[in-house]
């Protein structure tokens, strides 16, 4: 595969990721992820690397879209600090935790994990569930339990924590506005501890491919950023003119399919 393809081949995903995180409100690494596997089997990357390298690099890239989201959100004041800051301390023991359980998996129990992942987040689009809110808004050690595993998990599998983070501040209390623009903050801590660890463990692994530090490709980082921030605006506008219940049903089954894939 030559250099001009594979540069070709990230900025399409990059556009790609950023289009359905605008259109559904997801994270971009929920496509990322498995879009990287695909691309590094391509390349011959070694196996026994491939799936930390994926979600490690996915991290990265939300380092950037996040900081990106975050900032809208904060200026649009939908980041709801005191429970940001509830959050905080467990969100970063919690990706510091994800990336170093990551380290003690193999790839291909990462990519089963991940797999399952895919089928429930699929399973709750296609049911349109929605979390009951509370009448009484949880206390802060609740807070940062909550905040270590939502950092824990977004960190394993290489997301930005919205898939968990959104339903949790919504049954915490919050409006959807609220919970949405919050969530967005709290991607960005998740995603660079989460980043950060994957580089450290993965410094010394062997099988490494040219372009990689650590668990984190650069040359896919770069070309991913350049076309999702744009795209995800992209995503925005089309979510305001599509019927977005079809396109959920779709998407969560595109979903379903990509889990049973990694499973198998």
């Amino acid at each position: 595969m030559s250099e001009a393809s594979l540069w070709l081949g990230y900025l399409a995903l990059g556009s790609v990721a950023g289009t359905l995180a605008g259109l559904f409100g997801i994270g971009g690494g929920l496509i990322i992820v498995p879009a990287l596997v695909f691309a590094f089997e391509l390349q011959q990357v070694a196996p026994e690397v491939v799936m930390h390298l994926a979600v490690g690099t996915s991290l990265a890239t939300i380092v950037v879209t996040g900081a990106s989201s975050a900032l809208g959100h904060y200026r649009r004041g939908s980041v709801h600090e005191p429970w940001l800051l509830a959050l905080l301390p467990g969100l970063m023991i919690g990706a510091i935790g994800g990336g170093l359980v990551a380290d003690r998996l193999s790839s291909e129990w990462l990519g089963m994990l991940f797999g399952i992942f895919l089928l429930l987040v699929a399973v709750k689009m296609l049911l349109g569930l929605r979390p009951a809110a509370r009448r009484q808004e949880p206390g802060n050690g609740v807070m940062m339990l909550a905040g270590a595993m939502i950092g824990g998990v977004s960190a394993l599998f290489g997301i930005g924590g919205g898939t968990l983070s959104v339903p949790w501040l919504s049954r915490s209390g919050a409006t959807m506005t609220q919970a949405v623009g919050t969530s967005s903050a709290c991607g960005l801590p998740i995603a660079l501890l989460g980043a950060a660890t994957f580089i450290l463990v993965g410094w010394q692994e062997p099988g490494l491919p040219p372009g990689a530090l650590g668990y984190v490709m650069w040359p896919a980082f770069f070309g991913i950023v350049l076309t999702s921030v744009p795209c995800a605006r992209l995503g925005v506008w089309l979510a305001h003119r599509l019927p977005a219940r079809q396109l959920g049903i779709a998407f969560a089954l595109l979903l379903a399919g990509v889990g049973v894939r990694f499973l198998l």
